[in-house]
């Protein structure tokens, strides 16, 4: 074992002239996550497998200029809202806001330009008594992509000395408001072709269900005894190729799990186990829901690290969020922030083996 540390390097220069910068954290066995102030991109992060030899787990590219050309949002922090707002309306105190469409007739992850295509400012770099920790800073000004407030934003990332990236997000306003944050790596934990021969469990006995443009209906549904039952460990492919409405709108697995756990309390959301290397992922969330998706629009069209083509299923992503299009729907958890409270959620995701 060897110290904990924090290395600070450029990584590449943005429209504008403003230039992004890598940190790469490692801590004291040897676990590295690799962190960029664009985007508070996560390009490459370390895990254990059954021989305790670390591999890279995360899909991502090798420079800044593939990641301003790529809209997978591979890695990044996701805001002001994630997921779809529908029409990309939303009435605050009753007042609408227009939001900018990036999704067809919808808003998607904050809009054109939103959380994930910024560059945040470092607040701290740091060895703490838990990991080193990086933390960034960004103020969403009132008007942003169509929300309303001026919203300040701290993403605190922290590499623990168990293996795990732990992530704590909060955010005050300025003006009522909505915010919904996540993080967006797409996960690979044997390197192979695909993620279909996963091992996927979440902890949720109901999902949303979907129109055909992804926007959720309302309704709830059972999980029980059909493809989107992972309450006990499944193999992703097991279901995936169902003959089921819902996963043909979304060419695959692309929905929101009600997570079974009271809300705000930080708890298991997802565990996924891949046989090959024995590496198993835990992410634990205080949010209400999950976002499962199996990568369903990567086509091989892309290049990423160590020239690997990014083909159909390649990584799969774990979104803890409150529910998509929360901001028009009363009875779902509620994402509105009001001056002089203070949101916050935390991401952990735990490595280990078997």
């Amino acid at each position: 074992m060897s110290d904990p540390v924090i290395r600070r390097e450029p990584f590449g220069a943005l429209p504008g002239g403003a230039r992004a910068e890598s940190f790469a954290l490692r801590n004291r066995r040897g676990m590295e996550a690799d962190i960029l102030t664009y985007g508070g991109i996560v390009t490459r992060l370390t895990a254990p497998d059954d021989k305790g030899r670390y591999g890279d787990v995360v899909l991502g590219h090798r420079t800044v200029a593939e990641y301003l050309a790529n809209n997978q949002y591979f890695g990044c922090l996701i805001g002001r809202h994630a997921n779809r707002i529908r029409h990309g309306r939303l009435t605050v105190d009753g007042v609408q806001h227009q939001l900018a469409i990036n999704d067809g007739l919808h808003s998607l992850h904050g809009g054109i330009r939103g959380f994930d295509k910024v560059l945040w400012s470092v607040s701290d770099a740091a060895v703490t008594s838990e990991g080193p920790t990086l933390r960034l800073a960004y103020v969403s000004r009132d008007g942003e992509e169509g929300y309303p407030g001026t919203l300040s934003v701290s993403a605190a990332y922290t590499l623990m000395e168990d293996d795990s990236l732990r992530l704590d997000l909060t955010a005050t306003t300025d003006k009522p408001t909505v915010v919904n944050l996540t993080q967006h790596s797409y996960f690979n934990l044997g390197g192979g072709s695909d993620v279909l021969g996963h091992m996927l469990q979440i902890p949720a006995q109901r999902f949303t269900v979907t129109d055909d443009t992804q926007i959720p209906t309302g309704e709830l549904r059972s999980v029980a005894d059909g493809p989107f039952d992972f309450r006990q460990p499944k193999r992703i492919g097991e279901g995936i190729g169902a003959d089921d409405a819902q996963l043909r709108i979304g060419n695959g697995y692309d929905h929101n799990w009600v997570i079974d756990k009271p809300r705000g309390e930080l708890g298991l959301v997802a565990s996924v186990f891949e046989p090959l290397s024995g590496r198993r992922l835990d992410v634990l969330s205080t949010a209400p829901g999950l976002q499962f998706y199996s990568g369903n629009s990567l086509d091989g069209s892309l290049t990423g690290k160590h020239g690997r083509s990014y083909g159909f299923r390649s990584g799969l992503c774990l979104e803890p969020q409150g529910f998509p299009d929360a901001p028009n729907r009363p009875e779902f958890p509620s994402v509105r922030l009001t001056p002089g409270e203070v949101y916050r959620t935390t991401i952990i995701q735990r490595f280990r083996t078997r």
